[in-house]
């Protein structure tokens, strides 16, 4: 059975191809576009169901509260991000400027969650949580999805 942290990377590996290969595009075309579009679908559906089904049962432990809180507050930089990609033309030098920034952002932030937080919290999560956590995320994901 899988668990939170095998169905996080998953997301987090389709995230960084999603990156790279938005940052490999030129001006305003449709591959842009397209890779933005899933993308930012991707990262929004990755956040929410991240926060309701592993930082928030991390919030309920002291030694996983904080990293938890600081993950969720990069979730908010990195919609920050977006969101400035979104109101600049795909044609605009500065588009791939903010794009780059996000990959640095999102990259960063799942190494350090990769790194850091899966270590913290498969000290403080139970087996059967982390499967039950993985299930819930994988259901909520692809709600999202469809």
């Amino acid at each position: 059975m899988k668990t939170i942290f095998e169905a996080l990377r998953e997301s987090h590996d389709k995230q960084r191809r999603l990156l790279a290969a938005l940052t490999d595009t030129h001006g305003d075309s449709d591959k842009r576009e397209g890779l933005f579009a899933v993308l930012k679908a991707e990262l929004e559906h990755h956040a929410n169901a991240e926060e309701r089904h592993f930082y928030v049962p991390l919030m309920e432990y002291d030694q996983t509260q904080e990293k938890a809180r600081h993950s969720v507050a990069e979730h908010h930089e990195i919609d920050e991000l977006v969101e400035t990609l979104e109101n600049t033309e795909f044609s605009s030098p500065g588009w791939l400027v903010s794009a780059r920034k996000l990959e640095h952002l999102v990259t960063h932030h799942l190494d350090e969650e990769e790194q850091e937080v899966f270590q913290q919290a498969g000290r403080v999560l139970g087996e059967g949580e982390k499967n039950e956590l993985a299930s819930r995320y994988d259901e909520m994901m692809a709600e999202q999805a469809g």
